[in-house]
């Protein structure tokens, strides 16, 4: 049975959660009382959605003493109400020629029913009954050592059983509880009207044998809940056997065990009756308590019970086939009442010689009579109806009315029983227990006060004792048939229920076991939920609370910016108007786009908030927002608020009817998170979380349209793009097989012949203006790594940015990207950022990883040799590795062509404007490599070279090249590898 949740879901919101109530005191306050209130409310209305149900509950308990086909009868007995001696149980002796017990008992076979031919139904059966309940003992012979020890219960036994009684249910009925325990079944059936009403079953079983815990004794029970309404338990058991004073001892341990450990599932299910813990016996409206009980009549001979009782089954004719046989002493008595009208028959309790009268004068005897008497079992609550019929135990085994004629001859007992009791009679009990412990109480405290204690016998208060008050020194049927009314029962949940004993009798002529087969039918009135009627009542109830609590909790009103800015001219794609929420329309890499939100305090009382933990998963970053959105408030937060960076955890109160505008921004400059986008496996579908304190929380959706991008793709894709840019392909799905346009990502070349045309511009700018110009310095001039570094970038330097990336992805001209006017000298520094951003956002880079491997693997050979070898003899065995992959190859030689191109021209600018002018040139700073000035040659042109490409080899060394385990590495060897790189780059560049 699962461990028992601490608290019902149905009475928890969990402030973790987004969209739940904050957990704190006020909101735990109002979200306790709102549930009270709510289901006080709906019980108040309870009429309106109950309505008047009744069924019969037929209880049936049978020991079958593990004996083979005794399957055959349950049917006949348990269903269709036959196997009946109505001369031993005080009924109307039918009229109907039906098999003789004479014959019955000489065909009695383990293959065949043994109940009578030509029999009818006596007791209601199949369709008039709506809850069948069968509680079986011994389906497996628990004296066998091998049975009683067996670590797991047999299911071939229960599915036998199973067979035989589904296959005499009427059609339709269906099995919805079953439990087991060795040698104890019970199976519950419902007809196909009570089946929808069955609710929270649960089944449990406890073993009280060998140890106080093994099998072989013990109880299987079942709770269901009917109608919503009634609670229902079925008990079913095998308590100690024996007679003697020791064994009476272990069957009252025995039921104190089965009432103290029994644990049925919490009610989770939406019943409406859900209250999250275990329930035991005495939560229950119902329960019936039935099986071998194995109570015996204390101190009486056994020969002397068995003779009384055989002077009755002797009555019972040989042949009772013909309906004008003789029947004996009972149709003499018939005929003779009919002789003589006008005298009264003595009712069977008054009559000396009756069977009712034997048995009036056994009961006294009976265990379990007298342990109810005496409160030590089955005295809370429990009742039994009248006993009119003959023990059900012990007969000779195919026998009617033959009691245990082997050895032992065990004295007749009724062993076999079946108890109820309703919750009324529950709390009675509890109430008069209750009230004796409080007589009692106040008797020691008045006998350690010393009242009471005089000479006066009359004035003697305490004079009590609850152990034998209410004890008879005889059977009383009369007061056990007090039930021909219906007794009245308000349920668990307040609703009014009725129960009736209709019958309680044993089966005489099912002669398979040594036991008799019991039953006892029931009627139950109770009132059952309609589902529908439920909801509507729930739905208005709830409606009008959740008004009443929202006019005292903060609320606000959130106005979103429905503008959706211009969308770009490559995607006419038209946003959906109806999207509720924030929509940045179309989104390009490192492009800021921005949208205004209004929050109102529409409520009557002060409202704090402020963005929460988003509804993420797990592989998500958790935050209140994504790493490319930021949010700014017109205010500044409350003075006890958390300010981290991102306004995550900060607090802003608004007064009522006070408001606030928030500007979100998104901006994608992230490289992986481009590749994601590219390939479908990103998106800008969010959604933020306004929490409000005590207030409900708020969801903003936030979408943007990603634009592809040429960044974060591989060399091999992008020579395959077509003329028109990749944004050509926005919303195409990848051809695999698309040919190869380009030997070199037309991107790479359009940026380096722009890079060279600007740098040729922006140094003839200077060359204008004059060397000796105060209003500007040479742009090398403290730089070597010019024009890839030695910018300043601001606000409208970033703006062009993200427009060269635009008109790049959609292969259109530069002067789109730069406003009217731009110097050369700011569209070098935009396009050489754009360059380098390119080169790094490469997936598998200029040179592969493949390629390094091979490259460094010869740089180490040659440093380990030690040997000089000749620059051309380096480049050949470089451009052979490089060849391997042709768009590489070519890739990096045009950026080698570039980069050349570049030195050239600033080598040429920095010679004197006049040959007779011979001036010392000083050499610029080289922040990107370290030189010492004895490497350099002393023409200084040579030695601007030289510094220049150094300095623009350990620049593009670091966004040209892929390198495997480079996060393993140390950092000596790091900086050895970044020093190898460069050098190879430096190789081909000093090629004059």
């Amino acid at each position: 049975m699962p461990a028992a949740p601490d608290i019902n879901s149905t009475e928890r919101l969990d402030a973790d959660i987004p969209g739940a109530f904050p957990e704190t005191s006020r909101s735990q306050s109002l979200i306790s009382t709102t549930h009270q209130t709510l289901a006080d409310s709906l019980y108040e209305r309870r009429e309106e959605y109950t309505r008047p149900q009744e069924v019969k509950i037929k209880v049936g308990s049978w020991n079958v003493a593990g004996l083979k086909g005794v399957e055959q009868d349950v049917g006949a007995w348990f269903v269709g109400g036959k196997g009946m001696e109505e001369s031993l149980v005080g009924m109307k002796i039918r009229d109907n020629p039906r098999e003789s017990v004479e014959n019955q008992e000489a065909r009695r076979s383990s293959v065949a029913p043994t109940v009578p031919r030509n029999d009818e139904k006596a007791l209601p059966g199949d369709e008039e009954v709506g809850i069948y309940a069968l509680g079986l003992q011994e389906v497996v012979d628990i004296t066998s050592a091998t049975e009683a020890l067996r670590p797991f219960t047999d299911p071939s036994v229960a599915n036998r059983w199973k067979l035989a009684v589904g296959a005499s249910m009427p059609a339709g009925y269906r099995l919805v509880a079953e439990q087991q325990l060795i040698g104890l079944l019970l199976l519950i059936y419902v007809s196909p009207t009570v089946h929808p009403q069955i609710k929270a079953v649960s089944t449990t079983s406890v073993g009280t044998g060998l140890m106080g815990y093994m099998g072989n004794k013990g109880a299987v029970t079942a709770r269901l809940i009917l109608g919503e309404t009634t609670r229902l338990v079925f008990i079913n058991s095998h308590l100690a056997a024996g007679a003697d004073k020791a064994a009476l001892e272990r069957r009252i341990w025995d039921a104190a065990q089965i009432t103290s450990r029994t644990r049925f599932d919490p009610i989770s299910e939406p019943t409406g009756l859900a209250h999250g813990q275990a329930e035991g016996l005495g939560d229950e409206d119902f329960a019936f308590w039935f099986g071998d009980l194995n109570f015996r009549l204390q101190g009486m001979p056994g020969d002397d019970v068995r003779r009384l009782f055989t002077i009755h089954t002797k009555k019972l004719d040989s042949d009772d086939t013909s309906p004008s046989d003789d029947r004996s002493e009972i149709s003499e008595q018939a005929s003779s009442s009919q002789k003589t009208k006008d005298a009264v028959p003595l009712p069977p309790e008054l009559d000396p010689a009756s069977l009712q009268t034997t048995i009036t004068s056994l009961l006294p005897h009976d265990e379990l009579i007298q342990q109810q008497k005496t409160g030590k079992a089955f005295h809370d609550g429990w009742r039994e109806g009248p006993i009119r019929f003959l023990p059900s135990y012990k007969y000779d085994v195919g026998k009617v009315g033959v009691f245990d004629s082997s050895e032992k001859q065990r004295c007749p007992s009724w062993c076999d029983r079946i108890l109820y009791r309703t919750r009324a009679a529950k709390q009675r009990h509890d109430a008069k227990v209750k009230e004796q412990e409080e007589a009692r109480k106040r008797d020691d405290q008045m006998k350690a006060d010393g009242l009471g204690t005089t000479d006066d016998d009359d004035e003697l208060l305490y004079d009590y004792d609850p152990d034998t008050d209410g004890a008879q020194d005889a059977y009383d049927e009369y007061e056990d048939s007090q039930d021909a009314e219906p007794e009245t029962v308000v349920t668990k949940e307040g609703f009014s229920d009725e129960i009736l004993l209709e019958y309680y009798t044993v089966h005489m002529r099912v002669i398979s076991s040594d036991h008799k087969p019991l039953e006892a039918g029931f009627s139950l009135k109770y009132d059952a939920v309609i589902p529908n009627l439920k909801t509507a009542v729930h739905q208005e109830i709830a409606k009008d609370l959740d008004r009443q609590e929202n006019e005292g909790r903060p609320s606000v009103t959130i106005v979103v910016d429905r503008s959706t800015g211009s969308l770009s001219p490559h995607n006419k794609s038209v946003t959906n108007s109806t999207f509720d929420g924030v929509d940045f329309g179309d989104v390009q890499f490192a492009k800021s786009k921005r949208r205004s939100l209004t929050i109102a305090n529409t409520g009557r009382v002060p409202a704090t908030l402020g963005f929460t933990e988003r509804p993420v998963a797990q592989s998500q970053p958790q935050g209140a927002f994504p790493p490319w959105l930021t949010v700014q408030f017109d205010r500044d937060p409350d003075a006890d608020s958390k300010t981290p960076a991102g306004n995550f955890n900060q607090q802003f109160t608004l007064e009522p009817a006070d408001v606030c505008n928030v500007e979100l921004k998104l901006k994608v400059d992230n490289l992986s998170l481009v590749q994601g986008l590219n390939e479908g496996t990103s998106s800008l579908d969010e959604v933020l979380v306004i929490r409000v304190d005590e207030g409900r929380d708020h969801f903003l959706p936030i979408r943007g349209n990603w634009q592809q991008s040429i960044l974060s793709r591989t060399v091999d894709k992008l020579v395959k793009i077509p003329e028109g840019g990749v944004r050509k392909l926005q919303g195409q799905k990848p051809d695999r097989s698309e040919a190869v346009r380009f030997s070199v990502p037309r991107e790479i070349f359009r940026l380096t012949e722009a890079i060279e045309d600007m740098t040729e511009r922006t140094l003839a700018e200077w060359s204008m203006r004059g060397s000796d110009s105060d209003e500007e310095e040479a742009p090398w001039k403290h730089n070597a790594a010019w024009p890839f570094a030695g910018f300043e970038f601001n606000s409208d330097d970033e703006d062009m940015l993200a427009d060269v990336y635009d008109v790049l992805d959609c292969d259109e001209a530069f002067d789109n990207a730069f406003p009217p006017g731009t110097a050369p000298k700011r569209k070098l520094a935009v396009l050489t950022r754009a360059l380098l951003t390119f080169l790094q956002s490469l997936q598998d880079g200029i040179i592969t990883k493949s390629l390094w491997e091979k490259l460094e693997e010869s740089f180490i050979m040659h440093e380990k040799s030690r040997q000089q070898f000749a620059p051309d003899d380096e480049k050949m065995w470089a451009l052979e590795i490089l060849a391997e992959a042709p768009h590489h190859n070519a890739s990096f030689l045009l950026i080698i062509s570039t980069l050349q191109n570049i030195a050239m021209q600033i080598v040429e600018a920095s010679k004197p404007q006049s040959p007779r002018s011979r001036p010392s040139i000083e050499l610029p700073a080289s922040p990107k490599a370290s030189v010492r000035r004895m490497t350099l040659s002393k023409d200084p042109q040579l030695a601007i070279k030289q510094l220049v490409n150094k300095n623009h080899a350990a620049i593009l060394a670091e966004v040209m090249f892929r390198a495997p385990n480079s996060g393993r590495l140390k950092e000596k060897d790091k900086s050895t590898r970044k020093e190898r790189m460069a050098n190879m780059i430096e190789l081909f560049l000093n090629d004059n």
